[in-house]
């Protein structure tokens, strides 16, 4: 891992068409097995088909000051001095590359624009040429809103409407339900574990879930871990799946005219692999309780292959 100094002269992102460039709202970033590991198990399957490279953006701990440069400059990287609200406890760095697939991850780090100016927020995703956003999960709370949230919520909306592939996860389900007008509300318990999902029938044709799946008849298993649930679906989206704990678990963003839109929403973790869960409960990242209600297998990897199916088709 090394930093480097901006890069703004990046090419267009016609002239790097074997590159899939991808941002991803990194809100985990404290907890690494569930952030920077989770982003590579979200990029995985994209990067069987080649190069990637991802933008990994945090408005929860940028500075004011370096939202409003990125809004006029565009794509600047994030330095240590901008991040007052670093959580050292996962060391800040600017780039970092792996071999995935045998295929090169450049992860870097870049300052998106402050406030919830879509216009604005438009213009800056314009001038990067996204392949796909993707929202991760936090361990923020929609129901108690934070004034950076405006801005992760002006990104999904504006992404949405572009037709830029896009994916929220778990908090990034909830933001993108409320940036499209539904509520989020607090529950009173925690929900940690593994369901089995209740497809609707626009669910049963959807993408998002045409892998093979383990669940009885062919359904989801997903695993979950969360407190807020998004109680109504917005009137720009579909509904995808159900569970017992959570009606809202699985949503699509449609157009006007009823089409769907390349949006997904989704209340569980597809990231949360098994070997992942594992380290995260030996680092003290969740607890033993949280630790074995996530045994059973579950089928986020599918989930996952069908979204980078999708980003891969109309990145081409």
């Amino acid at each position: 891992m090394h930093g480097e100094g901006s890069f703004k002269e990046l090419p267009p992102r016609s002239l790097v068409s074997r590159v899939l460039r991808v941002i991803i709202m990194d809100l985990l970033v404290e907890r690494s097995e569930f952030g920077h590991g989770g982003n590579q198990e979200v990029i995985a399957p994209m990067a069987e088909s080649g190069e990637v490279e991802v933008l990994l953006v945090t408005p929860q701990m940028q500075s004011e000051e370096v939202g409003n440069k990125a809004r006029e400059e565009g794509l600047i990287t994030l330095t240590r001095d901008d991040v007052p609200h670093w959580n050292d406890e996962f060391p800040f760095w600017e780039r970092c590359e792996m071999e995935i697939f045998g295929n090169m991850v450049t992860f870097r780090r870049v300052a998106m624009p402050a406030k919830g100016d879509d216009e604005l927020m438009g213009a800056w995703l314009d001038g990067i040429f996204p392949d796909a956003v993707i929202c991760s999960g936090s361990k923020r709370n929609v129901s108690i809103w934070e004034d950076w949230m405006e801005s992760g919520s002006s990104m999904l909306r504006c992404s949405t409407k572009l037709g830029i592939p896009t994916l929220g996860i778990c908090f990034g389900h909830q933001l993108l339900c409320h940036s499209l007008g539904s509520k989020v509300e607090r529950a009173d318990t925690f929900s940690s574990g593994v369901w089995e999902l209740n497809l609707t029938e626009n669910g049963m044709d959807d993408i998002l879930f045409s892998s093979r799946m383990s669940g009885k008849d062919g359904s989801p298993v997903v695993l979950y871990s969360h407190q807020d649930h998004v109680t109504s679906v917005p009137d720009s989206c579909i509904l995808l799946a159900t569970a017992e704990h959570n009606r809202v678990t699985a949503i699509r963003a449609i157009g006007e005219d009823g089409g769907r839109l390349l949006t997904w929403g989704v209340q569980f973790h597809p990231e949360a692999a098994k070997a992942r869960v594992e380290r995260a409960f030996e680092w003290g990242h969740i607890s033993k309780e949280e630790m074995d209600s996530f045994q059973r297998e579950h089928d986020g990897a599918g989930i996952l292959s069908s979204f980078a199916s999708v980003v891969i088709d109309n990145a081409l």
